[in-house]
């Protein structure tokens, strides 16, 4: 009887230790389930949204120094056009006669905010604020011609970054926030080189 005894608790042992774990089944399947679930929550998450609108501002300010320096060392004449009401962003060279002709340039065909990132407005001493329509900036052999201020912002929340761009000096600054005018040295991140 002990025997049949002693048996049947080294059976029941060995069935408890196989239930009591997971199968590798149900591992992967818990695993799929949870990637699924943060592939679609992660992107929705206000720290995404923000790195979106950060990296559009860097990327622009980066486009602007590339514009301006064009302009400077091939001594011609470099307009951009933002039409705010689709984003749209165009580079044409301006040739002597006026004509605006497109860019070769890839990389100033490419220039794009990232999905859910829009103008809110941009000012220039000439254009005064634009909140809607288009504004036009003027790149020549000195670089930008005017001061101007561009602020973009989620189109679904309040948060903006400021892209200030300074004639003469070819300076670009980056600035979490909506801030106006010329902007203190001391506040920015300067996105110089």
């Amino acid at each position: 009887m002990n025997e049949l005894h002693a048996a049947d608790r080294r059976r029941s042992g060995n069935r408890d230790r196989f239930q009591s774990g997971f199968t590798l089944i149900e591992m992967t399947v818990v695993i799929v389930i949870l990637s699924v679930i943060a592939f679609v929550v992660l992107p929705r998450l206000p720290f995404a949204h923000e790195r979106d609108l950060k990296t559009s501002a860097r990327t622009l300010a980066a486009s602007l120094r590339y514009l301006g320096d064009l302009a400077i060392s091939t001594k011609q004449h470099y307009r951009l056009r933002i039409t705010l009401s689709n984003n749209d962003i165009a580079v044409t060279r301006v040739i002597p006669e006026g004509e605006e002709l497109t860019v070769s340039d890839s990389a100033l065909n490419q220039l794009a905010l990232r999905d859910g990132v829009v103008f809110g407005d941009i000012e220039t001493p000439r254009l005064g604020k634009v909140t809607e329509g288009e504004a036009v900036l003027d790149f020549g052999p000195l670089g930008v011609e005017d001061l101007a201020v561009i602020h973009l912002k989620r189109m679904d929340d309040s948060r903006y970054f400021t892209v200030a761009v300074y004639p003469g000096s070819g300076r670009i600054t980056v600035l979490e926030g909506y801030q106006e005018g010329a902007l203190p040295a001391e506040d920015d991140e300067e996105e110089n080189g």
